[in-house]
């Protein structure tokens, strides 16, 4: 690394300042969005990690993926059940267990709204060189796991 001790405690500074900003405005978006779409915030976002899973998922995976408890897990999936954008289904190979299937025709208007509203964020990026965008993954990796973390910490009353 390079740098003085004053040019890093000033970056120091500004990244604290500049991370709240980044995250107040994140949530605000995510809010709008989700009143947009007449959902929860939350429940826009459980959608958003659907869309990232290979298929079909437990009511329990959903709960690992968000941090809540299994009730408000089950309780975020009668939600978008009743909004029409997931269906519960049986297990073909264990009929116990339930799965949480997203609809394909809302999954396509989600992700639309999504592209319509963020298509060009890319653009953000076109003057940055490849380390700068490594840079950015890598930060944006360590912070998802800084957070879940930080999300059981504070479901543990650690905190």
């Amino acid at each position: 690394m390079s740098g003085n001790g004053s040019t890093r405690s000033r970056l120091l500074a500004e990244l604290a300042t500049v991370s709240r900003r980044y995250m107040a405005a994140y949530a605000l978006f995510n809010q709008a969005v989700a009143d947009h779409l007449g959902l929860h915030p939350t429940d826009l976002q459980c959608l958003n990690l659907l869309t990232l899973e290979p298929g079909p998922v437990t009511t329990g995976r959903i709960a690992e993926l968000t941090g809540l408890t299994t009730g408000s897990a089950t309780r975020l999936v009668d939600r978008l059940e009743r909004a029409g954008y997931v269906v519960r289904e049986r297990d073909a190979t264990d009929r116990r267990r339930v799965l949480v299937a997203t609809v394909p025709e809302r999954i396509t208007e989600f992700c639309q709204t999504w592209e319509d509203l963020g298509g060009t964020w890319s653009t953000l990026f076109t003057d940055l060189d490849e380390p700068e965008l490594a840079a950015i993954v890598r930060h944006m990796k360590r912070t998802v796991d800084f957070s879940t973390q930080q999300i059981a910490r504070l479901r543990e009353g650690r905190a």
